[in-house]
């Protein structure tokens, strides 16, 4: 399988980007600024023949949709959400 991960925070994806490799695929790292350009290397990365696109909670369930939408149709795409019982650490750390 082949995978990759986009960060959402003030990086360029043209130099924050990370590859693993080993005999069972690649594994991408990749941090974008926006939304816009995530969509951008999503779909980069869905013409690249990568399987699946996992993005931090920051995308939430549109910019997900969206990411998804530019990757294609073949391509697997999800966003990591945390418990509710974290809520209060999470508030803290990025002061909600």
């Amino acid at each position: 399988m082949n995978f990759a991960f986009l960060l959402m925070g003030p990086y360029d994806p043209k130099k924050h980007r990370v590859r693993f490799e080993s005999e069972g695929g690649t594994a991408l790292m990749v941090g974008v600024s926006s939304l816009e350009e995530a969509a951008g290397v999503a779909r980069e990365l869905g013409e690249a023949g990568i399987d699946l696109i996992e993005m931090c909670g920051a995308f939430g369930p549109e910019g997900a949709a969206r990411v998804g939408a530019a990757a294609g149709e073949r391509v697997a795409v999800g966003y990591v959400v945390h418990d509710g019982s974290q809520d209060e650490k999470f508030a803290r750390l990025f002061g909600e």
